[in-house]
């Protein structure tokens, strides 16, 4: 998974009904107003990942799992004057690009109507009524092998969304399964990340995270804290460096639940530890942010929404240090902000050159008032951490502005009374 996915595109689903793409660097930036379809380029990925996860074949997509819930289709595809658009998702690595084209289905929310998969110049289409010939000669100019071993193909077989070839005999070639490991390792912290919970779930800690992240802090914290890994002590720094906490020390209970308790004081020998429920919403929403970053591995795609929930304005541009620190180990990550100040102190880590700004994309998303439909407009930094004029994103600062102009005029017409 070291170079991880590298590009997605969405077309037909929600507000994105024309094709949209964004490139995913190792900082990845989706930026734009409410409901400006920032969510929506995620969501098709999310989807496709619950539904993998699944124990039993639950159909080509879930719809209603703990990542993304729909309870319907009527939901996510796009309407247009024609009608229904069939959804696409396309995903790209450096070796490989998936493309999967949907449309709604009475048995199911959807259904594949065809998938392809791209390696350098060739290409395989596969669909689920395609003829025995046209598979076979798919097959061979894709998976070229001797002794004629497709004359065997016999037809395609539906698993979850991937469409398989049927040997003679009864064994399935998975031609497009690669990419699933890609997708089943996205780490997805969500905007909401619990409650005050005083107690998480034991969870058995591996390279994957099934549904959302949060519930696993616990669980990844006591794991590496019971074996003295690095991970703990620079865990512990990032709290440090935020401003929210010296330490977080995880405390087993029972054989089903953790407790996290969080050292208030800079001198641990004082011993002042409480739950972390009773250290404020900034400790308990950002503590999953903190160990999905490091948790994560190189090329693994980590999806948060809004990391930057329930922080101190300075905790917000520390946190850029640690969102530019994974991305320099090799992390995907993929930020959704309204933040300006931790888009800012990106700016500024790289202007003083702390960050390379080929890391950087910044991917700015605007809705047509008239049309509802979503249109991203991708940017990079320069060498100055500026963004272009032509590219930047002028409501951002614009608000701030407009809102420090306003409160020196009224300070202004004040004094003149």
């Amino acid at each position: 998974m070291a170079d991880g996915i590298t590009r997605i595109a969405v077309e037909g689903f929600k507000s994105i009904s024309k094709k949209q793409s964004i490139e995913i660097a190792p900082l990845t930036i989706l930026a734009g107003a409410n409901s400006s379809g920032k969510s929506s380029i995620m969501q098709p990925l999310l989807m496709l990942k619950q539904t993998l996860e699944q124990t039993t074949d639950p159909g080509p997509l879930w719809i209603g799992g703990p990542n993304v819930k729909f309870t319907s289709s009527d939901q996510f595809f796009s309407r247009t004057a024609e009608g229904t658009r069939p959804m696409s998702v396309e995903l790209a690595t450096p070796d490989f690009e998936f493309h999967i084209t949907f449309a709604e289905s009475l048995t199911y929310a959807a259904a594949v109507l065809e998938e392809r998969l791209i390696r350098g110049k060739k290409l395989l289409t596969l669909r689920p009524d395609m003829h025995k010939d046209e598979i076979r000669s798919g097959m061979e100019a894709m998976f070229p092998v001797e002794d004629g071993y497709w004359e065997a193909a016999e037809e395609i077989v539906s698993d979850r969304f991937f469409l398989d070839v049927r040997l003679a005999g009864g064994s399935t070639f998975h031609a497009m399964k690669w990419i699933a490991r890609f997708v089943q390792g996205v780490i997805h912290v969500p905007g909401i990340r619990g409650n005050t919970e005083r107690t998480y779930p034991i969870r058995a800690v591996a390279t994957s995270f099934p549904g959302t992240f949060h519930e696993y802090t616990g669980s990844v914290i006591y794991s590496w804290q019971s074996g003295r890994a690095s991970a703990y002590s620079l865990l512990n720094e990032d709290l440090r460096r935020t401003g929210l906490a010296p330490e977080v020390v995880a405390q087993r209970l029972s054989d089903v639940s953790i407790e996290l308790l969080v050292q208030r004081l800079d001198d641990p020998r004082v011993g002042d530890l409480v739950s972390v429920a009773d250290v404020g919403f900034g400790v308990l929403q950002t503590l999953p942010v903190l160990v999905a970053l490091r948790v994560a591995g190189e090329g693994q795609l980590v999806y948060l929404e809004e990391p930057e929930i329930h922080l101190h304005p300075r905790a917000q541009v520390k946190l850029a240090d640690i969102l530019a620190d994974a991305a320099k180990r090799g992390v995907k990550v993929v930020v959704e902000t309204h933040s300006t100040l931790l888009l800012t102190a990106i700016q500024t880590l790289v202007a003083k050159g702390e960050l390379k700004p080929e890391l950087v994309k910044l991917h700015w998303f605007q809705r047509d008032p008239k049309t509802g439909v979503t249109a991203v407009t991708p940017t990079g930094l320069d060498e100055n951490g500026a963004f272009s004029d032509s590219d930047w994103p002028e409501d951002f600062d614009r608000v701030i502005l407009s809102a420090d102009s306003a409160y020196l005029d009224a300070v202004a017409e004040r004094s003149h009374r």
